[in-house]
């Protein structure tokens, strides 16, 4: 069978249009730092995010999710709720320069609190779930008062999605979106993410607020709940590893179905290609694709601009 008669019948594709790339916001100026654990990756300046986004956006991807890397922490993370925090800044300077992009941002505090866990924690170490809420319903305001397209909680706190969107709607952002992770394994493939977002947690690990890699049909529940809670788009994360889940969702719901190929599947096929033991081209567009065939409508990855050039 010739080729353009194999893409005549091809029952998945990939395009542009599916993919999200995501990026990390870093204070300063002239700053474009490489990153030796996400290569081909890089900490932007505000100055030189735009110019990231303006470039990508001009090759067809038009999606973006961007990761605030602050150079100051505090306890509870509420730097990350002020108008002039980082991410605001970054949304005011894109929609600023390339208007049409859609700008999705992280909601969450792990990388905003010294302790490095994502919500707010006690004397003994323990997350306290209703604190959280409030702060990430104050971080998320600040998103949407500088223009942000969709929110994407990453926290894992029960009713996240109900507090954000309850905040959201009676401040007059009824329009903005939420992408929830809903099911975000515990996984071994975060670390590349954690070295550069800097948010590797300081004690104990994140395995009593995200799910069990063991549990698939939880996971479903918690998709199921986030959307009675007002989830417009749910996510499952890592992609790969999960493949299962992605195509169980699919069938269950009717909603969009975001998949996040994290870090560790792209630093894997980055450092597998730069040995000479697979093409790395051809892996890219194979994993993607096996996300797109098990059910993602949108797929986060950091080969998004790669995909394109």
């Amino acid at each position: 069978m010739s080729e353009p008669l194999r893409h005549l019948v091809a029952e998945t594709t990939v395009v542009a249009s599916n993919l999200v790339f995501p990026l990390f916001v870093v204070p300063g100026k002239g700053v474009r730092r490489p990153l030796p654990s996400l290569p081909g990756q890089f900490h932007l300046s505000v100055d030189e995010l735009v110019k990231e986004v303006r470039e990508t956006f001009m090759k067809g991807i038009h999606a973006f999710l961007l990761f605030g890397v602050p150079d100051t922490k505090d306890e509870r993370g509420e730097s990350a709720c002020r108008d002039d925090a980082l991410i605001p800044q970054a949304l005011r300077a894109v929609k600023d320069e390339v208007p049409q992009a859609c700008v999705i941002t992280d909601v969450c505090l792990c990388a905003y609190t010294t302790h490095g866990h994502c919500g707010v924690v006690d004397e003994k170490g323990n997350i306290l779930n209703d604190p959280t809420l409030e702060i990430l319903s104050s971080m998320a305001l600040a998103h949407a008062r500088a223009g942000v397209d969709v929110i994407a909680p990453s926290d894992m706190m029960d009713g996240r999605v109900a507090a954000l969107r309850k905040a959201l709607d009676h401040n007059g952002y009824q329009q903005t979106l939420i992408m929830s992770y809903a099911a975000k394994f515990a996984s071994a493939f975060y670390g590349p993410f954690r070295d550069v977002a800097h948010s590797t947690p300081q004690f104990g690990d994140r395995k009593t607020y995200q799910m069990d890699m063991r549990n698939g049909r939880e996971a479903l529940r918690e998709m199921e709940l986030d959307l009675q809670e007002g989830a417009d788009i749910v996510m499952v994360k890592p992609a790969m590893p999960y493949l299962d889940v992605i195509s169980k969702a699919r069938e269950r719901f009717d909603a969009p179905i975001a998949a996040y190929q994290v870090s560790g599947e792209y630093a894997m096929i980055k450092a597998a290609a730069k040995e000479g033991w697979i093409n790395e081209r051809a892996a890219m567009i194979e994993s993607l694709m096996a996300i797109k065939r098990a059910g993602a409508d949108m797929i986060i990855t950091y080969f998004a601009k790669g995909f394109v050039e």
